[in-house]
């Protein structure tokens, strides 16, 4: 069959059956990539190409929100704060993993993620009763690991170069020396797949070396740690971190996205933190340190600790639409990889059976397998162009003809010399020859004595298309063979005839799964109240509000059942801007025009507002809808929360009404966050719904109205009724008979036979100068309080309730009834209580 026969789709579907996004690629190429329009752009390994609507997104968000330093505490600089907080999250659920078991360090990039490993890694020197510390590496690895050496020589450390067979031809059945106690710490450092060949190396290497039964850790005691090289595969694969616990994985942003450039990170497992030594402490890394002597107390957390200064922020920021738009165009990596590997393969077939017309082979592949899966193989192909006299075209001489057709390769040894040496063949001594024939790194000297100094790199990205391939083949044709092109057709058979199963297509992402409390709701239909208790005296429940969206309007209710979290319903759901940041009403007063309510018996959460038609969604999920809607990880007052995504309509309501990208979603059935318990007596801990920081907020009405009083007195603004302070002040309770703050003195209260715990004062923020009725900004009541309270601005107190043990629920509560308080003196002994417990 003719080559140009070949070299047709038809041929790709025969060999590969993926491909595209279920869509049109070359719609979305024509909407998103209109600059790349007749380039066939295959340099993907070094960097992929952004979408438009990455970066126009991206300028609108800076454009129409102000971020400050995060190390400030404005609310510019918590809206930074909490948005690179948010893409942390974002990019460890990339990688299937959590909080809980990896932490983000922000760099400028894989290489400087990785030096930074290496540099407070605890090298130790050998002594004479202790062996030294050894870093291990991979003979194919990139520079920026080998030059790792350059740091570890200085401190006495061993450097040992493993070539790729050796890790598991070498491994032992039993490790030796087990029953001897070593803590010596140990680095073993492998890409998980080759930059140079796209080569995947086994991610089971890294428990494999981590439990020492690969070599080398094999043959040496001590703590041994991997280093998972992640740069190159993360760019077209899926990296599952519950499938190969690395303790370190550098990675770069710009492989993946195109966009930002200059920003890395570095995933430390929080499991090996703790042997982490850093020495020099920047701004923003030190909890206290003296300028007069040598004293330093670090800080707490690993990201500020490693992170020296203020990371670059905006960059940061960037990479929340970098996730939305890879997301929206691709479905997610898994996709990406079938697609890559598809068009990697078919190119890798078609030119490793091409032949001159003398029957010659055309190409030279550098490749340890046959491109036979996506689990071993990346959407990479190096190779050298041959003559027809089998002698090599140097690589320099295809990249001038390559830009002539506007084709872009890259050629060279890719900062990958041991790999380059291996595949070519170049001892180390012909290493030196060429170096003192001038060839040196990067340049374009592509031969010395007849022989190869590199190859050429093809590698395929998400955006590529068929007809990429077609031309790059068309390409090599044109200018290189030998005409007519023939092809090795038992060799092409053979590749075509190679069975791929659906399993080894696509690398199966398990779910992260965890260790969650089953929780019961009480019924929604049907339930009773529970009618007043028949107490006497003067303290009175008048009034109970719900607050089903966070920082939306009240929805009062007479009756209402309380759940494990609080008040059923009470903030189980939120609104989170474009970057999937909280917005509350510092951020947003108009949210307080969004009036909420629940209606249990049609299972609905009725949404209105101004001007705009009402909208609903579902109080309840079935569990068989889950799949439907995105999981997602946000973060309310630091404590890091699973949430469901409320879907596009209700999305497209908010955004209208707030001009400004939006979401709804709301806190996951079945993810338990608990109250950050101040005290270390406490049994127990309550769980939470997205409120601040306690299940329930209590204000007293007398307390209240001397608020309005002292407002009145000070004669420099409008007064305002007790009823528009009640709602500013936005607590769940309100109660009467009671003198003004008295409440502050109390520990615990029963409420309709409920139990409730005094947990503390509630501290007000600018927040309550936003008037709910019409979302406009005030400065009382906070400076009225803040004056009458010299200084002090807390009002109202946070209580949780206490469940009978064994029972998931709570009850009921009705607006009417009595109340019973408890003062904190009483505990004491040091006064008696106003009404008994007993």
């Amino acid at each position: 069959m003719d080559f140009h026969q070949l070299n047709s789709f038809k041929t790709f579907r025969e060999v590969w059956s993926c491909y595209g996004y279920g869509k049109n690629l070359e719609d979305v190429l024509e909407g998103e990539f209109t600059r790349i329009k007749g380039t066939v752009y295959l340099d993907h390994a070094a960097t992929t190409l952004y979408p438009e609507s990455l970066v126009k997104n991206y300028c609108l968000d800076i454009s129409r929100n102000t971020y400050g330093n995060p190390h400030s505490h404005n609310p510019s600089s918590r809206l930074t704060h909490d948005t690179v907080e948010r893409v942390r999250y974002r990019i460890l659920q990339h990688f299937n993993t959590t909080p809980e078991e990896y932490s983000v360090i922000f760099t400028s990039g894989s290489t400087a993620a990785i030096k930074l490993a290496a540099e407070v890694f605890p090298w130790r020197s050998q002594t004479e009763s202790e062996a030294g510390s050894y870093f291990c590496h991979l003979t194919d690895n990139h520079t920026s690991i080998v030059g790792v050496r350059g740091l570890t020589s200085t401190r006495g450390v061993v450097t040992l170069p493993v070539y790729p067979q050796e890790v598991e031809d070498r491994a032992k059945d039993k490790t030796q020396g087990e029953d001897t106690v070593c803590h010596t710490p140990h680095l073993f450092c492998y890409p998980a797949q080759s930059n140079f060949s796209g080569t995947k190396y086994p991610l089971s290497h890294v428990e494999g070396i981590q439990a020492r039964h690969l070599y080398p850790a094999c043959d040496h005691q001590g703590q041994w740690f991997v280093l998972l090289d992640a740069a190159s595969l993360v760019s077209c694969s899926p990296l599952n971190l519950q499938d190969c616990p690395a303790d370190f994985i550098p990675i770069s942003f710009y492989k993946i996205f195109g966009f930002p450039t200059g920003l890395g990170a570095l995933l430390v497992r929080n499991n090996a933190a703790g042997i982490l030594k850093k020495a020099y402490f920047g701004g923003g890394t030190a909890a206290a340190y003296l300028s007069g002597e040598d004293y330093y107390v670090q800080a707490a957390n690993l990201s500020d600790r490693l992170e020296d200064g203020t990371v670059s922020f905006l960059d940061i920021i960037a990479l929340n639409h970098s996730f939305d738009a890879l997301y929206r165009i691709t479905g997610g990596m898994q996709n990406i990889q079938k697609h890559t590997f598809g068009l990697a393969r078919y190119t890798y077939m078609l030119l490793s059976s091409l032949c001159h017309g003398n029957g010659r082979p055309v190409a030279q592949m550098y490749t340890q397998g046959q491109f036979d899966s996506p689990s071993t193989q990346g959407a990479i192909l190096n190779f050298n162009l041959m003559d027809s006299h089998g002698e090599i075209i140097g690589y320099s001489q295809v990249d001038r003809m390559a830009s002539l057709y506007n084709i872009h390769v890259r050629t060279g040894c890719f900062c990958n010399t041991g790999a380059c040496q291996s595949f070519l063949g170049i001892t180390n001594q012909q290493m030196r020859r060429n170096l003192q024939a001038g060839h040196v790194c990067g340049d374009t000297m592509d031969m010395v004595d007849g022989q190869p100094t590199g190859s050429v790199r093809v590698s395929f990205g998400y955006t590529s298309t068929f007809d990429d391939c077609q031309k790059f083949l068309s390409f090599v044709v044109d200018c290189f063979v030998n005409k007519p092109p023939t092809v090795d057709q038992a060799r092409l058979e053979g590749l075509k005839a190679a069975s791929i199963s659906i399993e080894e297509k696509t690398i199966v992402i398990k779910e992260v799964t965890h260790k969650r409390e089953e929780k019961k709701i009480v019924s929604l239909k049907g339930f009773e109240p529970v009618r007043p208790n028949n107490f006497e005296g003067p303290y009175t429940l008048t009034n109970i509000y719900i607050y089903p969206i966070k920082s939306c309007g009240a929805f009062e209710v007479q009756n209402w059942p309380v759940g494990p979290r609080g008040l059923l319903y009470d903030r189980s759901w939120m609104v989170v801007n474009g970057n999937g940041v909280c917005l509350n009403q510092k951020r947003e007063p108009r949210l307080c025009l969004i009036h909420p309510q629940v209606h249990l018996s049609s299972n609905e959460l009725l949404l209105q507002a101004p001007r705009m038609n009402n909208i609903s969604v579902a109080l309840e999920i079935r569990t068989q809808k889950h799949a439907s809607f995105p999981v997602c990880q946000s973060k309310v007052c630091g404590d890091r929360v699973e949430t469901m995504d409320c879907g596009d309509e209700v999305a497209s309501w908010l955004s209208d009404l707030l001009g400004q990208p939006c979401r709804l979603i709301r806190q996951s059935p079945d993810f338990t966050r608990h109250m950050n318990e101040k005290s270390a007596s406490a049994v127990t801990s309550s769980s939470l719904s997205l409120v601040n920081e306690a299940q329930y907020l209590m204000i007293n009405r007398a307390s209240v109205e001397l608020i309005q009083k002292v407002m009145r007195s000070r004669q420099d603004y409008p007064e305002l009724d007790a009823q528009n302070i009640i709602s500013r002040f936005r607590s769940n309770f309100v109660i009467s008979g009671v003198e003004a703050f008295e409440e502050d003195n109390w520990s615990h209260l029963i409420i309709d036979n409920l139990q409730f715990r005094v947990r503390g004062q509630c501290v007000r923020c600018q927040m309550i100068g936003v008037d709910q009725n019409t979302g406009t900004k005030t400065k009382e009541p906070l400076m009225s309080l803040s004056a009458y309270r010299n200084g002090k601005i807390t009002f109202g107190v946070y209580l949780s309730h206490q469940l009978p043990e064994g029972s998931p629920t709570a009850g009921v509560l009705s607006a009417g009834s009595h109340l019973l308080p408890k003062l904190h003196a009483f505990e004491t002994g040091q006064t008696s209580s106003p009404t008994s417990l007993s």
